[in-house]
């Protein structure tokens, strides 16, 4: 009977600790991402090699504390993928990073396959947000534009 009583307490245990950590990875550390009127998204432009703001509407994000790498943003922007190309700088290897499943706007899988394809173009849009992590927009020819935080060059050393 004692052995049926603590299997029962290692199993029950166990249950919370799991949906507890899935709790803390999933929602726990997340808040809506805060942007300065006017500014909520920037790219850096070729010739100043600086952040400046482009036009957006429409947007949300999320972001933590614990970790540089979890804001995500998505948002609309009326300026076409040429404008951008000849103005800011754009990114190589980007490479969307999967937000929490409630955050449905951010498709990270789907975003992944149309840069590959060439469907949609990866801007530079702050290098060293945070130590050794760019922020990176991606933008998709219908104006559909995402944002996201990823290991720069130097992390990867």
């Amino acid at each position: 009977m004692n052995g049926k009583i603590a299997a029962g307490f290692i199993v029950i245990s166990a249950a919370i600790t799991g949906v507890a950590i899935w709790y803390l990875q999933v929602y726990a550390f997340y808040t809506p991402a805060s942007f300065q009127p006017g500014r909520e998204i920037t790219l850096t432009t070729i010739e100043s090699g600086k952040p400046e703001p482009i036009i957006v509407e429409n947007v949300q994000g999320i972001d933590a504390d614990s970790s540089p790498l979890r804001f995500r943003a998505c948002f609309t922007t009326p300026l076409t993928q040429a404008m951008l190309t000849e103005t800011y700088v754009s990114y190589e290897g980007a490479t969307p990073l999967i937000a929490p499943g409630w955050f449905d706007c951010f498709d990270a899988n789907a975003i992944g396959e149309a840069l590959e394809k060439g469907e949609a173009l990866a801007f530079l849009s702050q290098s060293g947000i945070a130590d050794k992590v760019d922020r990176v927009v991606a933008v998709f020819p219908d104006g559909r534009a995402y944002a996201w935080h990823q290991l720069n060059a130097e992390a990867k050393e």
